[in-house]
């Protein structure tokens, strides 16, 4: 392939976007003997627990085999919806989970995001957060009926927030003639999201919480007092909660997690710097960006507003980053034809989990806390189960989540590889094309 055919960039790196601002950086704290919590996992989830636990005066200790907000925390797109992401997959939820319950569940996923911007204020977190809101492209004409479903829901559970436009009005979005219409979402937002995790981070530090990279769990026993012994790699712990926030990293440690989690690798891209000017054509509002497909698209701008940022499920068996790239690139300039020629200049990937019913989970299992199962949509989402998993272990007057009643399904024999992804994928492509979504290659 000669240089001008190569959608790389001089320099291409297989790195996150994100850590040229926030590389993840190891600790060298000292493993205490005891922990009044142990969180396991040092991502969103893992953070928000040891946050609100510290501020309620507990002093929670988080440890993660890789440095704090390795994993998908400071991976994934930064794109922020509260109920627009619930059950995103699914056109049932309503038959599959009841009316009443599907509304208090949406209602507390709106407020889940005024919660998250409330945050961001409070502890003043330095993510380069902005309430710029969402479009999501129909990419067939069918696609249209569920996206006005999933309106309605959103605007019974936090008043006029999301709208429907017809396809002659994509291009006031996006500069696309691909999608058949949309949904327009105003309560959502972007940040940075390595930022986001290491301001988490800080904040939790500051409140009282200790934060230990280079540890992993290798198992535990529940002792006669309801307590924990730990074993890790540097040591035991005993500690009188345990917490996992492991998500798309969930080890055998944990089988009856791991037996409810599809961990699904998900790719992303970022472009060479394009300016402002270019990036504001293609998308003119600057919003966060998905579409209905099985083989879902998101993307949006980078935060200075330079670049498009990109990603999908560019395979669905573990492909390396650069691979994953050209197939990115090629959806891209597909999907916005103006970006043709348009060259890379990183590529990565990170670990996203699905639960079976495709419905995020917290609650506790034998003891064990846990907060899990972000279906994609994990910024809002983590951030908002794992304070609802401090509150169950704070107990008191704290009402529980209408996320801890759903219970947690798995399937027979699973045990936690997903074998079975590549099947999965090929059918979701096939259902894709069937509804006329075809991606040709570039011209």
């Amino acid at each position: 392939m000669s240089d001008t055919q190569t959608p790389f960039a001089p320099g291409f790196q297989e790195r996150p976007f994100w850590w040229e601002a926030a590389p993840p950086a190891p600790t060298e704290t000292p493993l205490p003997d005891t922990a009044e919590v142990l969180v396991v996992g040092g991502g969103i989830a893992g953070l928000s627990t040891a946050l609100e636990l510290a501020r309620n005066g507990m002093k929670p200790l988080v440890i993660d085999r890789e440095p704090i907000g390795w994993g998908a925390s400071s991976r994934n797109g930064g794109a922020l919806s509260g109920a627009g992401s619930l059950g995103k997959t699914r056109g049932d939820l309503e038959q599959a989970f009841g009316a009443k319950f599907v509304a208090e569940l949406a209602e507390e996923g709106e407020q889940a995001f005024e919660d998250f911007e409330a945050l961001v204020k409070r502890e003043n977190l330095d993510c380069d957060y902005v309430r710029c809101g969402r479009f999501v492209g129909a990419h067939a004409p069918k696609a249209m009926e569920a996206l006005k479903k999933r309106a309605e829901m959103i605007n019974k559970a936090g008043g006029e927030q999301a709208f429907i436009l017809p396809k002659e009005r994509v291009g006031e979005e996006i500069d696309t003639p691909r999608y058949h219409g949309g949904m327009l979402l105003l309560r959502a937002g972007s940040l940075h999201p390595a930022k986001y995790t290491q301001s988490l981070a800080r904040a939790a530090a500051g409140h009282g919480a200790t934060l230990i990279s280079g540890v992993e769990m290798q198992g535990y026993t529940r002792e006669a007092d309801g307590g924990f012994m730990v074993q890790t790699s540097r040591g035991r712990i005993r500690a009188r909660h345990l917490m996992l926030g492991t998500n798309g990293y969930t080890g055998t440690m944990t089988p009856w997690h791991r037996r409810r989690l599809i961990p699904v690798a998900s790719y992303m891209i970022a472009t060479e710097e394009l300016g402002e000017e270019r990036v504001r054509r293609a998308l003119p509002h600057l919003r966060v960006y998905g579409d209905t497909k099985k083989i879902l698209y998101y993307f949006r701008p980078s935060p200075d507003y330079r670049r498009i940022l990109f990603g999908g499920r560019a395979s669905f068996m573990d492909a390396d980053t650069k691979r994953s790239a050209a197939t990115l690139h090629r959806f891209l300039t597909h999907l916005i034809p103006d970006l043709r020629g348009v060259k890379l200049t990183h590529s990565w990937k990170g670990n996203v989990a699905f639960a079976f019913d495709m419905m995020p989970h917290v609650g506790v299992n034998e003891g064990v806390h846990y907060a899990m199962a972000c279906n994609g949509s994990g910024v809002v989402t983590m951030t908002h189960l794992g304070k609802a998993a401090a509150h169950l272990i704070l107990g008191g007057g704290n009402r529980p989540s209408a996320f801890s009643r759903l219970s947690f399904p798995t399937r027979p024999f699973y045990t936690g590889n997903p074998w079975f992804m590549p099947v999965v994928g090929t059918a979701y492509q096939i259902k894709d094309r069937l509804e006329g979504w075809t991606v040709t290659e570039d011209r």
